[in-house]
């Protein structure tokens, strides 16, 4: 037990320093008392606004934000669009093949030519067929003559047996002659369509007016018949093939315009035709998309990323995709700046533009209202926001 004596200093002590308490507070511990706890507050609240607010915004918190947080509701066209991706490929490509067997001994196309239909790209040596065409063709010219000669005869033998001259059996035999040189001129005439198409494949064509994109022969080069000798595209019009989700399926029609963009640049096509049926083994539908290509700005085989078109609003409502949220309930809202004050507004939305990354407001929110953007923390109605860089109430 301490001793009696030390016992007054002890309570002298104690004394002054709650003299010197009610000094140091007197008339201003109500203010001192109330800025400790908001000191600490302000603290807590500069913590919550590091971690990007407490979990559930508690009313009083503040966070802190920049200019590159906040977005504004404005008026803007948005398209509501299903994503395609694919290669453009040229309309037509035709693979030139050998009608016959035998020797080349002229290539008047390379590749990368462009090339008009008919114009001649290759020749056989062709002294065979042009032999048998002038044999063919005098045959034909053979059994006109004969023809000639028998319509000449039965004429002759008509007039006798009308004057009593000659018998019957003699203009039937004057008829049958007819027939048979006219059958003879027929058949002269098949072979003289033949020798000539015979003559005619030793020049070998372009299918169509395009490009050369492959040539597969050199002058001296003995071919068999089917050999492929050029393959030539047509791309003046392109087309690219793209698989879309079976979900779109109905949305999509022929017709419908489709922006692309492609080899850095931007282009636009239509829908040419849509496939009847859904693929069972990746449940999406095959849509046929054809591109303008006058001048060859694009070539066969560059890849494309777009979007079909179905609808165009021209004055929506638009906000940022990224400033949309969803409750456990499954509802839109967005976080809006009223003042410097954090209100939680449920939204209802329209058409999503995915390539521009905005969406279409129907209700909740008006042009001119400033909402958060992206992931900036934990938010909560209620909180306090300090903008970094907003411009002062004075200016």
């Amino acid at each position: 037990m301490p001793t009696p004596r030390f016992l007054p200093a002890n309570l002298a002590l104690a004394g002054a320093l709650l003299c010197m308490a009610a000094a140091c507070s007197g008339g201003d511990g109500d203010s001192a008392a109330a800025a400790t706890p908001g000191a600490n507050g302000g603290a807590r609240g500069g913590a919550d606004g590091a971690r990007g607010g407490a979990p559930g915004g508690r009313a009083g918190g503040m966070i802190t934000l920049s200019e590159s947080d906040l977005a504004t509701v404005h008026r803007a066209p948005i398209e509501e669009g299903t994503p395609i991706t694919g290669n453009l490929n040229p309309i037509e490509t035709v693979d030139v093949r050998a009608r016959l067997e035998g020797d080349i001994v002229r290539v008047l196309a390379r590749e990368g030519q462009r090339v008009s239909e008919g114009q001649l790209l290759a020749q056989y040596e062709s002294s065979e067929q042009e032999s048998a065409r002038r044999s063919a063709d005098a045959r034909a010219a053979s059994a006109r003559a004969d023809l000639s000669t028998a319509e000449w005869n039965l004429q002759q033998s008509e007039e006798l047996f009308k004057a009593g001259a000659v018998a019957e059996r003699d203009l039937r035999a004057a008829q049958n002659t007819v027939a048979s040189a006219k059958a003879q001129l027929a058949a002269a005439d098949a072979a003289v369509r033949s020798a000539s198409m015979g003559a005619s494949d030793t020049r070998i064509v372009a299918p169509l007016t395009g490009t050369v994109a492959t040539r597969s022969v050199e002058v001296g080069e003995h071919v068999a018949r089917g050999t492929t000798l050029f393959t030539v595209v047509r791309s003046d019009v392109l087309e690219l093939a793209a698989s879309v989700p079976a979900r779109h399926a109905n949305s999509l029609l022929a017709g419908q315009t489709v922006r692309f963009a492609a080899d850095g640049r931007d282009f636009q096509g239509r829908v040419a035709r849509i496939s009847p049926t859904i693929d069972p083994s990746t449940r999406s539908i095959t849509v046929y998309i054809q591109i303008p290509n006058d001048g060859g700005r694009l070539k066969g085989g560059t890849f494309a990323t777009g979007r079909v078109i179905g609808r165009t609003i021209s004055d929506a409502l638009v906000i940022p995709s990224a400033a949309v949220k969803q409750s456990t309930e499954g509802a839109a809202f967005v976080y809006r700046l009223d003042g410097t004050t954090l209100a939680q507004v449920d939204i209802q939305l329209g058409i999503v533009d995915e390539a521009a990354g905005v969406v279409q407001v129907v209700s909740g929110l008006s042009e001119g209202d400033r909402i958060i953007v992206g992931n900036v923390g934990s938010l909560g109605k209620g909180m306090q926001v300090q903008v970094v860089g907003a411009p002062s109430p004075s200016s």
